[in-house]
């Protein structure tokens, strides 16, 4: 069989080769797909098929894909942490040299400057103190979320000489091995704040990270702090960062989501959703995107879902491998165990995890599993799919 994927952007070419021709269908006008590669394109007003099994972003932000509707159809929702990390480290880097050294600004007055060489150099020397900087060295930053790319922007602010401050209360253990020895946990995200000359912002929008950045957060900041956002738009309260620009309170704030409220404001550098935009991290999220659908397609495990647990059961020979979405409530799990002994098909190996309201198991199993069959699975209550790997 052939599988088909729904591609909604463009789709770097590198991700899309590891998708082999002779077992996969890849465009962006298939109908009945098996699954959908995307990047930014909206989903929310999308038409589910219900051929649907899987939907993988090629970026690590989800916020365009409706996960909550997905995960009640028995559909996994996969990204790629990690995979645009460096380029967006780099662009925050960049960001703390900007702000501190007012280059933006002096960019544009010296693009502004008009007369002979003589007159331009003696306006140089007359307007050159009003882009008076300072250096990052010694300076402290926090870093909201250690993430993959949080981790990253502390263990580069860190070389480069500055104090560092992180906060994440969800941590990973490997995140936490891969932190710096010299970057310090902050007891709370205003303990953070009242103690940091930069703060740079590194965790999803949801409904407990909205307006993080506010009135309250913004006076704890040191006077003349800069704010970094390379999240997600609604993480700061705009209006107040704004009135802490205008009172001298912060001294900068950069950003990657311009509106018409900060794209004119003399302290603020808006950018053009740049976070992600390299080549590199384009191909990296792609390549981990195609991967993951492969491997959720061809053998049913799950890694780097935001909606399902993680799932990796190796392949046992002579079996046939069965697929179970359902939602986690008592005694489903004894129900399919039950459908299948009444099918006479014994267990080989098995793997059932649950996260949150929903469970998914794989089971190999010493015999065919028919139509029949999986139209029974399909109609225990709670079970929201079941398929043959």
């Amino acid at each position: 069989m052939k599988y088909r994927i729904l591609t909604l952007n463009h789709i770097s070419a590198r991700g899309l080769e590891r998708l082999p021709r002779e077992r996969y269908e890849v465009a962006s006008g298939l109908d009945r797909p098996d699954a959908v590669l995307v990047r930014s394109a909206d989903m929310h007003r999308w038409a589910v098929p219900q051929t649907l099994r899987a939907v993988a972003r090629a970026g690590a932000g989800v916020n365009n894909i409706p996960v909550e509707d997905l995960s009640r159809r028995g559909i996994p929702v996969f990204n790629a942490p990690g995979a645009n990390a460096n380029a967006v480290k780099e662009l925050a880097l960049a960001s703390l040299f900007l702000a501190a050294r007012n280059i933006c600004q002096a960019w544009a007055f010296a693009r502004s400057l008009e007369g002979d060489d003589a007159s331009i150099d003696a306006q140089v020397h007359s307007g050159r103190q009003a882009f008076f900087g300072f250096e990052l060295a010694g300076r402290i930053l926090g870093v909201v979320g250690l993430g993959a790319v949080g981790v990253e922007v502390a263990n580069a602010a860190a070389a480069l000489g500055m104090r560092v401050l992180g906060y994440d209360p969800k941590i990973t253990v490997q995140r936490a091995g891969q932190l710096s020895a010299g970057v310090e946990q902050a007891l709370s995200l205003d303990d953070l704040f009242a103690r940091s000359d930069f703060v740079t912002l590194h965790v999803p929008l949801n409904e407990q990270t909205r307006g993080l950045v506010n009135e309250y957060r913004v006076k704890l900041m040191q006077k003349g702090g800069v704010l970094l956002n390379f999240s997600r738009p609604g993480i700061v309260d705009d209006p107040q960062v704004i009135a802490a620009l205008d009172g001298g309170r912060l001294h900068a704030y950069v950003c990657d989501f311009p509106n018409n409220l900060l794209k004119d404001h003399p302290r603020v550098i808006t950018l053009p959703h740049l976070g992600a935009s390299t080549a590199e991290a384009a191909d990296n999220c792609a390549i981990m995107a195609a991967d993951q659908l492969r491997d959720f397609l061809e053998n049913g495990n799950i890694r780097n879902s935001i909606n399902y647990p993680e799932a990796l059961l190796p392949r046992l020979p002579g079996t046939a491998r069965l697929a179970i979405v359902n939602r986690n409530v008592p005694n489903r799990f004894g129900r399919i165990c039950t459908c299948l002994a009444d099918a006479g098909l014994a267990i080989e190996d098995l793997l059932n995890k649950s996260r949150g309201e929903y469970a998914y198991t794989l089971i190999d199993l010493d015999g065919p599993v028919g139509e029949e069959l999986l139209g029974k699975l399909r109609l225990i209550d709670g079970v929201l799919s079941a398929y043959i790997i």
